[in-house]
């Protein structure tokens, strides 16, 4: 496993029509590349899930892949809304977007109930929201040893996991540092999984703090420099304050979005 490829090869290969696609990164190490080049694919009906969806699954969203999005927390980090995804959950433009609310916490324990092979987690979460009341996927569940009433969500299966990274090795070993969020996670979780990465190395070196996955946990990884862009990849590149500013205003207008999704993305074709 862990076998090396390109990424449109890599995409072609993995996200089909219809599947739930997960690709996360919390702050850093977020795989817009990869987002990029399913809306190239024009991949369509989507299930996106992500615990903290920002301006990659806009676009997304505003291209089009997308008929449902499953999530903790919708927005431009710093900024403000995300307005390709509100236009689709107001007025149903590309398409109408179905929306599945958690919190943070219920998401990562999904996935880690995905990663473990269990069929939900349980948590004392959701206590005086009214999400229970919205998303079909929150149940109370009572504990069989104390009677406390506890809540239970399902686990994350994604059909596909895709995430960004420092560095690989030519095995496919991954080797990732800094905020690593649910990486490990919903790797671990999804049915195949894409790693995007800086670069291929022949050895991976030790870092403090690194976390590896192991090549056989790994279905595909590409090399793609500042494939995290414009959020960062620590020891590699800081973020682009400037572009999250910049979407705000072009988001905001169809025609807008839709010229700059042509020339910013459509247009630029990665090397196979």
């Amino acid at each position: 496993m862990g076998v090396i490829a390109s990424l449109p090869e890599a995409i072609a290969e993995l996200v089909r029509d219809g599947q739930t696609v997960a690709l996360e990164g919390f702050t850093h190490l977020i795989p817009v590349a990869a987002g990029h080049e399913i809306i190239r694919q024009g991949r369509r009906d989507l299930t996106l899930v992500r615990m903290t969806p920002d301006i990659v699954y806009d676009q997304m969203i505003g291209a089009g892949c997308a008929r449902k999005l499953v999530f903790s927390w919708a927005g431009n980090p710093g900024v403000g809304s995300l307005h390709r995804f509100r236009d689709a959950v107001q007025r149903g433009w590309p398409a109408p977007l179905e929306i599945e609310e958690h919190s943070h916490a219920g998401m990562a324990n999904r996935y880690v109930a995905g990663a473990s092979g269990l069929p939900f987690a349980v948590m004392r979460g959701y206590v005086g929201t009214d999400l229970p009341a919205h998303t079909a996927t929150i149940k109370p569940i009572t504990c069989p040893f104390t009677g406390e009433v506890l809540t239970a969500v399902p686990a994350l299966n994604p059909d596909v996991g895709i995430v960004h990274a420092q560095r690989a090795d030519r095995a496919g070993n991954v080797q990732m540092w800094g905020i690593t969020g649910v990486h490990k996670e919903v790797v671990l979780a999804s049915r195949q999984s894409l790693v995007t990465v800086e670069e291929v190395v022949d050895e991976l070196d030790p870092r403090p703090g690194a976390v590896i996955l192991p090549g056989w946990a790994v279905t595909y990884v590409a090399e793609v420099p500042g494939g995290a862009h414009p959020s960062y990849a620590m020891g590699y590149s800081e973020r682009d304050n400037g572009y999250y500013q910049a979407w705000d205003a072009i988001s905001r207008d169809r025609d807008a979005f839709t010229a700059w999704l042509k020339e910013h993305v459509l247009d630029r074709v990665p090397a196979k």
